[in-house]
Parts: structure tokens; sequence; C-alpha cells
């Protein structure tokens, strides 16, 4: 595995790491590919300030970036867009106005709030993961502009009992629904290894819904690790060929100019 395409750097509002900085581990770190997913959560104001970036100096320093380094890795400018069920229409526009090489759609918000913050201190866990992956469903039938559905079970991280008090069994009906849905419409799944790194047991998906995902005719799943820190970058990246191969893929998916690239495992 030598291309990590979820990664984020000072454009995104939860990380300060200067963009140069993540190239260069990357490199160290013997990738061949990476992809800057910076954060685009239009109407996420549980921040403080919307969680969007400047597109216009995004893509100024990725072509910067593209240019210093094209001799020693493909670096390729893409986004991580927060999906509401009623930012379709602008998430279509937007999409159409600038030339990403990738786009993953990721559900941080449910209710018109971001989950990483106070969402489980007013929902129990079964009630929180109902509400969310309800939502997810309603995203994945409205939205298109994306390419992979981003993590897909990224509640887990925040609930009050992790994935002790997940039990896939009681989710599995809606989260083949989502599946079905991002394959009828052409999309794909990522396997994100941040889950590893959260002390989570596996990434997300879980193994058992990337395995259910191919079993329905799922064949673009993408790779990486969503690093905020050099140090995060490629993590866990010796367990995925595995992971991959004992869920049914022989290939994993890239993406460039928004068109699928596929590269045997």
């Amino acid at each position: 595995m030598r291309a990590d395409v979820h990664m984020h750097c000072g454009f995104s509002n939860d990380s300060e790491t200067r963009p140069e900085d993540m190239v260069e581990s990357a490199i160290a770190k013997g990738l061949s590919v990476i992809c800057f997913t910076d954060h685009y959560d239009k109407d996420n104001l549980d921040w403080g300030d919307e969680a969007i970036f400047d597109v216009e100096s995004y893509f100024q320093k990725m072509i910067e970036l593209q240019e210093e380094y094209r001799d020693q890795i493909d670096i390729r400018i893409g986004a991580e867009i927060g999906m509401q069920p009623y930012l379709a229409e602008y998430y279509q526009d937007f999409m159409a106005q600038h030339p990403f090489d990738f786009v993953i759609g990721s559900v941080h918000s449910v209710l018109e709030h971001d989950v990483a913050l106070d969402f489980f201190q007013k929902h129990s866990d079964p009630e929180g993961y109902k509400i969310y992956f309800e939502e997810m469903l309603q995203d994945v039938q409205k939205i298109k502009s994306y390419d992979v559905l981003g993590h897909l079970d990224y509640i887990v991280r925040y609930s009050n009992q992790g994935s002790k008090g997940f039990d896939l069994n009681d989710y599995m009906d809606i989260i083949e629904e989502i599946l079905k849905q991002v394959i009828a419409h052409g999309k794909g799944i990522e396997m994100n290894m941040s889950g590893l790194k959260y002390g989570l047991g596996a990434p997300h998906p879980q193994p058992e819904i990337i395995k259910r995902y191919r079993e329905l005719g799922g064949e673009i799943i993408t790779v990486g690790a969503d690093g905020h820190i050099p140090e995060h970058i490629a993590y866990d990246y010796h367990l995925a060929d595995d992971i991959l191969k004992s869920c049914g893929f022989k290939y994993y998916t890239e993406f460039k100019g928004r068109k699928p690239l596929f590269v045997k495992i």
C-alpha cells in the first residue's frame, strides 16, 4: 500500500501542520501517491467559525507543492466535504466550479451539530447511532457530488462506550441500505486507518462492513490514514493489504481528476 489519500494540513480547522511537512513525511515513508483532503464542512459552526478553507489559496498552495515535489511523489488535490442532507445542491455547484482530483463525503454533523463535541452528552449510544445512520442514509440518497463515503462508522469513536458498546448486528440493516445507495450511484467507500489509531481495534469501517460492501457488489475502495500530523501518515499501513484481501478485494482505488484508478494489491 503506497497511497495515502486522506490527510489534512493547516487548511483544515483541526490541524496546524504545514503541508510541506506532510509531504516530506509521506516521502520518507516510501509513499508514491498522496492526496490532501482538507475539511470543507459547510454550515458546521460548532467550531466557532465555519469549518471551510479558502479554495483559491488551497489550490495555489497545492499546485506549488505538486511542482516542487513532482520528481519525488504524486500529490493530488482533494477535499473532505461534511455532508448534511440539505446541502446537496450547494455541493453540486461547488464541485462544478473546482477541479478537485478526489472528494470524500463524510458525516461529521447530524441534526446540524458536530458529533465530536457534546452529541453523546445529549444522546445515549443506541439513540446516537440510530440518528447518525438514518441521516447518513439521507445524505447518500441526496448528495451525488462525492467519490467515496468517508469513515462510515466514525460515530463509534465519540460514543460513550466506544467499540465495546457497538453491536454491528443492531445496525446492519440500515448500513446495508447505505452501502446499496453508494453502489447504485457509482460511488465507493474508504478504509480509514484512523480507527486503529484511536484504539478501536479496527479501521473505519469495521472489516465486516467492508466485506459486506464487497459482497453487495462494491468495487471502489480507497485507503487513507486521516492524518493531521506527519507522524500519522500511512498509520498501520502494514495491515492494510491483508485487511482488504480478507474482505474480498484484489485492488484498491486512487482517484485523479475524479476518475477511479484501480491498483492491484
